[in-house]
């Protein structure tokens, strides 16, 4: 082999290793056992391999950028995912491109269309768009990696288990003697809010079936908890327990409660869904979506992709996991509390 005219295949090859392996190491990353990465250095040496990032961009038209697009920008459960990102797109020498497309297939189809040509993958999340509308916006040679979108669309995928979460605080509130419990669901048409309104009716009918479970529809922010306690206080409802579907409703929940003189969690126990930051300083008991993980992942599986590995159109479950605190009680209860 003509000293130079080494490529990083040829490298990958003679180390036994993946591509991507010898990339990070030639690009000063640490997250390579030392004995691997001796040997990629000693291969690389030997076959006179000398990786220059200009020429590498260059013959591939690459530019090191990750397209991410997002139903929004506001709040903490996309700034979780973002910071997740951002922390593996900068140990992988990439950087981020971030865009929104404020719930409308339109401007989903506008905000992946003006990254062609300056990303070399892209990473989207449309839990709204159903699966016609999210495969039309996706180019079709564009390496794509979809986070809580249609199940539909034959492309790789990582998926929150929305259905065991919302089952998991289910089931601890009828362990805790509650019965008349509330669903407060995210928007109509978002794939995340009816898997969660799924998971608490088929977890309702199973732990609870002599009860009529109750959904009242929300939208993913604080307000729409507040509207649905009014709502409930107004229709002399009586609930024990209130599921929220995501954070920022439940915290709207409890503040609605406080502001009526309701005990939370005496009178009503209170549950959220993501786990955001506020959720841990307010002391509610919610179900934990590792977002921040959820978006290195995704990032780490588009970046191994583009630098030689295969980006299968497969979907990976993400776990959650019920964290119990202040706004559900810790002990089995009787059925004295009411809203």
């Amino acid at each position: 082999m003509r000293q130079g005219s080494a490529t990083i295949r040829d490298v990958a090859r003679e180390a036994a290793v993946s591509v991507a392996s010898v990339s990070r190491v030639m690009n000063g990353h640490v997250s390579v056992h030392p004995e691997t990465r001796a040997r990629i250095m000693a291969v690389a040496q030997s076959l006179g391999y000398v990786p220059h990032a200009g020429a590498r961009s260059l013959s591939l038209s690459r530019s090191h950028a990750i397209g991410v697009v997002l139903p929004d920008l506001h709040g903490e459960f996309f700034s979780e995912i973002v910071r997740g990102m951002d922390r593996e797109v900068t140990a992988r020498g990439y950087h981020l491109l971030l865009s929104n497309m404020h719930a409308d297939a339109v401007l989903a189809a506008q905000a992946v269309r003006s990254m062609r040509g300056r990303v070399d993958g892209m990473i989207v999340m449309a839990p709204q768009l159903d699966t016609q509308a999210l495969d039309e916006a996706l180019p079709p040679d564009m390496p794509a990696m979809l986070v809580n979108s249609s199940p539909g669309v034959a492309r790789a995928a990582l998926r929150i288990d929305n259905a065991a979460g919302i089952a998991a605080s289910v089931a601890h509130l009828v362990a805790q003697g509650r019965r008349a419990l509330v669903h407060v669901s995210g928007p109509p048409a978002n794939i995340d809010a009816e898997e969660r309104r799924r998971g608490f009716l088929d977890a309702m009918a199973r732990l609870a079936p002599e009860v009529e479970p109750i959904v009242i529809a929300g939208d993913f922010h604080e307000e729409s908890g507040g509207a649905a306690v009014a709502m409930l206080r107004a229709r002399g409802i009586a609930c024990d327990g209130i599921v929220a579907a995501n954070d920022m409703m439940a915290l709207g929940v409890m503040a609605a409660l406080r502001t009526a003189g309701v005990d939370v969690p005496g009178a009503v126990a209170v549950t959220g869904f993501d786990d955001i930051p506020l959720a841990r300083y307010l002391g509610l008991t919610t179900v934990r979506a590792p977002m921040a993980e959820m978006g290195a992942r995704a990032v780490a599986r588009l970046i191994d992709a583009l630098e030689g590995g295969e980006l299968r159109p497969e979907a990976e479950t993400i776990a959650t996991e019920l964290v119990i605190r202040s706004t559900t009680p810790g002990s089995v209860i009787g059925s004295g509390g009411s809203l």
